[in-house]
């Protein structure tokens, strides 16, 4: 089992940027993918962005594309979302979410091919 853990949501203003953390632990394997997916109020769970644990590769939703970077350090098992230029609509709660193995590209974006899910934390951005 692996249990997932996110930390660093909050309340900001339009424009201002945030990151947020997600930590592994249990029984964990050296090959992973792990993404990001949000949830607003009302709205199904999408897809925000996705890394392997090779790190060399990564994938975003095209509303964030530009403005959120994922990354990943393998020494402290974190899988980071740094957050610019925040805007209203990114109001959400963040799910990291991941699988202990390599994730086909065509199916990063599918919430069924991910095993083990964080509890959540909620973003807003307001005025």
């Amino acid at each position: 089992q692996v249990q997932l853990g996110e930390s660093g949501g909050g309340l900001v203003q339009p424009g201002d940027s945030l990151g947020l953390s997600c930590t592994a632990s249990g029984r964990t394997y050296s090959t992973y993918t792990v993404a990001w997916f949000r949830q607003a109020p009302g709205k199904e769970r999408e897809f925000v962005a996705a890394i392997r644990s090779t790190g060399t590769d990564t994938w975003y939703a095209d509303s964030v594309k530009g403005r959120f970077t994922i990354s990943r350090d393998n020494a402290k098992g974190t899988v980071n979302l740094q957050m610019k230029s925040l805007k209203a609509e990114d109001t959400a709660v963040y799910y990291c979410a991941r699988k202990e193995s390599r994730v086909i590209t065509s199916a990063l974006r599918s919430v069924r091919m991910y095993d083990y899910w964080g509890q959540g934390t909620q973003v807003t951005v307001s005025s």
